[in-house]
């Protein structure tokens, strides 16, 4: 069987060669990019995991005209933007480096929050936190993404697992900070918003200052491999800036269509858990409590996956993630008592976040490190659209009951986890293969 793409040692960066040589990853460049790529994706994508919180509040207060179905449309822009704006930052960084796509979102995403605590009408909310905030995201988020597994080659599911951590992390923290502050604190939304976005401020400049690209290594002896090293990296670099080919790869097709099928009721059980635990007569505070459960328990499930696919294989973790929570998807509406949302909550958040931390890995074990921005970029591109309509979607099957809202959830993930497969299979037809 031929190598994959990133198996071939002329694919692997000079800052992974020199790792590889030393044998350790572990060093302070490398834990500075861990950290900031961690506060990226707390303040984007965990504060995207809070948006069940936002649905619940904006449908009870400030938007009670509104329906659920028109609610949940300014959350899945926010997604959709920050997944269909990812080649953007993601081909820049390739070209220029992390700077301008990271600073671009460190300022876009403030200035948004701002401007959301300015909001009164609908339509101020979705240009605020569904459109400017979405934008905003993706230049934060992406780059920070893409650049981990530039230094971390042998242990890249751990080291991806520890960076969307963050996006558990804010899915705990940013829930809570709405609930004291809006429901016990009783402080106004504005007020709430605005301390969100000086929170937000910080993290996104310490994210800008320690994400940098890999160093180029210096040769240390008289070969002069480094010097080699350095003049081939530039003599490969107007190659570097227009290669897409990975969008010709079938195998990466198919990863990117299970994927987007996947997302379609991925993030639906995370949306409407509160308004579920509401409907069944449970207090709000207890069902702002549930997001927050359920984003705690997807920490473990992104760390431990990410350990266990450097052993067992990216794509089989990732198919084993997709079957797992749809399995638990069908059993929603079996969880009535708080014990049993709580229960519920505990092992859909741990399944699911497995799936978010499994994407990027899969995706860039099948690209070469000069282009892993523009591969994690289509792949999040794939997903924006569905992304998009499918808590809409959600948002009108609620009428029907949450039982249709299940399948709906399930079924989509378990076809989704389909396709991932057929593209493991693509890669090695060995049951038991490391892929």
């Amino acid at each position: 069987m031929e190598l994959s793409e990133s198996e071939k040692p002329s694919d692997k960066c000079p800052e992974a060669l020199k790792d590889a040589e030393s044998g350790t990853e572990v060093n302070r460049r490398s834990v500075l990019v861990l950290v900031g790529s961690f506060f990226a994706v707390f303040v984007t994508t965990g504060f995207l995991n809070a948006f069940g919180v936002f649905q619940e509040y904006l449908y009870a207060h400030l938007l009670s005209d509104r329906t659920e179905f028109d609610i949940a449309w300014i959350g899945s822009l926010a997604t959709f933007l920050m997944f269909a704006a990812a080649p953007a930052p993601g081909v820049l960084l390739d070209r220029i480096g992390p700077a301008v796509p990271l600073s671009v979102g460190a300022i876009l995403v403030p200035f948004a929050m701002f401007m959301l605590s300015l909001c009164t009408e609908y339509y101020q909310f979705v240009l605020a936190q569904g459109v400017l905030l979405g934008i905003g995201m993706s230049f934060l988020a992406i780059p920070t993404i893409a650049m981990v597994p530039k230094y971390f080659q042998q242990h890249r599911g751990l080291a991806m697992g520890a960076t969307i951590g963050g996006s558990s992390c804010g899915g705990v923290i940013w829930p809570i900070m709405l609930d004291r502050m809006l429901n016990h604190h009783r402080l106004s939304f504005e007020w709430t918003i605005r301390i969100m976005a000086f929170t937000m401020l910080p993290l996104g400049v310490l994210s800008v200052l320690t994400v940098r690209s890999p160093a180029k290594p210096v040769s240390t002896t008289a070969s002069g491999d480094g010097e080699d090293l350095q003049d081939d990296a530039q003599q490969q670099e107007p190659r570097k800036k227009i290669d897409f080919s990975i969008a010709k790869n079938g195998t990466f097709i198919l990863l990117c269509i299970g994927l987007a099928l996947t997302f379609l009721g991925l993030f639906t059980p995370l949306f409407f858990v509160t308004t579920y635990a509401t409907a069944l007569g449970h207090s709000a505070s207890f069902a702002f409590y549930l997001v927050s459960i359920a984003n705690g328990a997807s920490l473990f499930g992104r760390i431990i996956p990410g350990i266990l696919s450097d052993r067992y294989g990216h794509f089989n973790l990732l198919i084993i993630a997709c079957v797992t929570s749809a399995v638990v998807a069908l059993c929603w509406t079996a969880a009535k008592s708080a014990a049993g949302l709580v229960v519920w909550s505990l092992a859909y958040g741990f399944s699911s976040g497995a799936i978010l931390i499994l994407q990027a890995a899969c995706s860039t074990q099948l690209s070469t490190p000069e282009t892993y921005g523009t591969a994690i970029g289509l792949v999040l591109a794939a997903v924006s659209v569905t992304g998009l309509v499918g808590n809409p979607i959600s948002g009108k099957l609620v009428p029907h009951g949450y039982l249709a809202l299940s399948l709906y959830s399930g079924l989509s993930i378990m076809v989704g986890g389909a396709l991932i497969g057929w593209s493991r299979v693509k890669q090695d037809k060995k049951l038991f293969a490391k892929v």
